[in-house]
């Protein structure tokens, strides 16, 4: 089981790992950060708006489903967003260098460290 400083620790072991975040969903408020680039308060804010819209359209879709993970593409970065699967009301954030990450690697090291999460 892994606290919030060593969840962030084991994040920014991802290769291309930037920054990462341990948000609450319900206030966008950041519990915890690690790494820099990206100005995590705002960030944390912002997208904590793209999580309840996700949630907000599945209810009105009447989808019984979870969000595993969503991922935004920018030009040289990568944001995943997991909303966590054993924290509830908590996501983890993690910005990516998209030139030096492999996505599919950081999106199954997200998961891993979601799941040790004890705090």
């Amino acid at each position: 089981m892994a606290s919030i400083k060593q969840t962030l620790e084991d994040i920014l072991t991802i290769d291309g790992a930037m920054c990462a975040a341990v948000v609450d969903s319900g206030s966008g408020m950041i519990l915890g950060s690690v790494g820099s680039g990206v100005d995590m308060e705002i960030a944390a804010a912002g997208n904590t708006e793209v999580v309840r819209a996700k949630l907000k359209t599945m209810r009105a879709l009447g989808l019984s489903d979870v969000i595993e993970d969503m991922l935004i593409t920018l030009g040289r970065q990568y944001h995943i967003l997991r909303p966590s699967s054993v924290k509830e009301g908590l996501f983890l954030y993690v910005v990516l260098d998209k030139q030096r990450a492999n996505l599919a690697l950081a999106r199954r090291k997200t998961q891993e460290v979601d799941k040790l999460m004890d705090f």
